[in-house]
């Protein structure tokens, strides 16, 4: 079977306005295929440079398929379960900067370029004193990005029409401003003249984002099923849901040069993605926090067995329309439609989430994802979240065991084992506190000001309440603990 490539797509050769870290599956099936479409439509007219930053894996299969390759969307739509594919030919070329150097440098010259795309993991926005200008490339992606900047400010001899725009995806709080912050560190770390510093702060824009999409990657399994439906080989496949969101967060309006709305694209540009993060993390992953482990417990082993759960779903369903809408800031309106495209999402026959995945952290996730949402309910209310209270009962009970084992506590579902994954001091914690009587093993935890910066168990009722979830637990189990409270 033939190999996607050029010829077969016919593939329209634009201008490189992309310059992209990062070769992975979430960048091709969300930006690089944004962009595709924004091309088809006549709103951008540019071409992506994919770069590897890194010395591991290969780019082999790009170079064998001229770079051309296949997103197929799956999930539902409109109520049914949908699967769309699109061959994304927005990608023009691949160079390693590594093995490649000249060629990546030259790219700082070129006249076209405009956009730096990134998605170098949570790791990789770090600043590290022991890099060096000197490296060809640099060892950090914000070392490999200022020296970048600093050529091309010295090829347009700092002409401020020349700037770039920053666009990094990765994982973080603020992503834009600690991105800029390490490149400025590193410039004085250099000793780079004061003129690159200010064409940093005049000519170039660091955009803080917010991503959004499940990309559940290469599907090994159907590969050649698809292939066949398809006419044709793609080793660089790509699966992910329909559902996406990009939130753009700049103090210059990029929405002129940068017009993915106006293709129909869900990306939203605003000088404040606060509130939208907000929206995410208390939302969808606060949802999957609060249930998840209640919904293990219960049996189930994936997300999508937990929404064809009665019980949980209802659960799942109080918890968000009831204790966490109310306490967000954006309309009401934004919200209870974002909520449901969660509820859809986790819907997807396509998506085989494991709770277990979901639980790794969770004593960490529920202060960052269901706290808030917690404090809130409580302070605008004066009454504890029944739901929320809840969850925090099925954490405790989740987080019961006294064996520490290959770095995991182990629990027991039944007469099964299962593993929980967390900080060494918190599995410690938890096997020397969770075997004691509720009121003793709850007191412990909600006291413990490291997991929660404040001590739970001085607020009016909390600690009552949630030993009495986990004497009824550890009684009736948890199904009969959730029936007797929310059947």
């Amino acid at each position: 079977m033939e190999l996607l490539n050029k010829k077969r797509t016919g593939k329209k050769e634009r201008p490189v306005r992309v310059l992209q870290f990062g070769e992975g599956n979430f960048l091709r099936a969300f930006v690089d295929y944004m962009i595709d479409i924004a091309n088809e439509q006549g709103k951008f007219d540019g071409d992506i440079v994919l770069v590897k930053p890194i010395a591991f894996g290969s780019l082999e299969r790009f170079r064998e398929q001229e770079c051309q390759y296949t997103v197929q969307l799956r999930g539902i739509v409109d109520g049914e379960a949908k699967k769309v594919s699109r061959i994304v030919t927005s990608v023009a070329d691949v160079v390693d900067a590594q093995e490649e150097y000249e060629k990546y440098a030259a790219y700082a010259k070129l006249d076209t370029l405009r956009f730096i795309v990134s998605n170098t993991t949570e790791a990789g926005i770090v600043y590290d004193d022991t890099d060096r200008m000197e490296y060809n490339p640099p060892k950090t992606y914000p070392g490999k990005l200022t020296k970048f900047l600093y050529e091309r400010y010295v090829h347009v001899n700092g002409d401020t029409d020349k700037g770039l725009v920053m666009l990094p995806v990765e994982l973080i709080d603020d992503n834009g401003i600690r991105l800029k912050e390490c490149v400025q560190k590193l410039a004085a770390l250099w000793n780079l003249e004061e003129g690159f510093v200010k064409w940093l702060e005049e000519a170039c824009v660091f955009a803080s984002t917010l991503v959004d999409r499940i990309v559940t990657g290469y599907p090994k399994d159907e590969a050649q099923k698809l292939w066949e439906e398809f006419g044709y080989q793609d080793n660089l496949l790509v699966t992910g849901e329909p559902f996406a969101l990009w939130v753009i967060e700049s103090e210059k309006d990029l929405s002129g040069e940068f017009p993915l709305p106006a293709a129909g694209l869900p990306v939203i540009f605003t000088d404040n993605q606060k509130p939208y993060k907000q929206r995410k993390v208390r939302i969808l992953n606060g949802a999957h926090t609060s249930f998840v482990l209640a919904s293990y417990l219960c049996g189930n082993d994936i997300v999508l067995e937990s929404m064809q759960d009665p019980l949980i779903l209802r659960f799942m369903k109080a918890t968000i329309f009831d204790e966490v809408i109310p306490t967000l800031t954006l309309p009401k309106e934004e919200l209870v439609e974002f909520a449901q495209a969660v509820i859809t999402r986790f819907h997807n026959p396509y998506v085989k989430h494991a709770l277990l995945s979901i639980s790794l952290n969770s004593v960490s996730k529920w202060r960052a994802r269901c706290m808030p949402s917690f404090l809130g309910y409580l302070e605008q209310t004066g009454k504890l979240p029944k739901h929320l209270t809840f969850s925090l009962a099925a954490l405790l009970a989740f987080y019961t065991g006294s064996q520490i084992r290959e770095r995991a506590l182990i629990g027991h579902r039944g007469e099964e084992e299962y593993t929980i994954l967390d900080d060494a001091s918190v599995l410690e914690f938890f096997a020397q506190n969770s075997t004691k009587d509720a009121k003793a093993y709850t007191h412990a935890v909600l006291s413990n000001t490291d997991f929660w910066g404040q001590d739970l168990s001085a607020l009016e009722g909390v600690e009552e309440t949630v030993a009495s979830y986990v004497e009824q637990i550890r009684t009736l189990g948890m199904r009969g603990a959730m029936e007797k409270n929310f059947g």
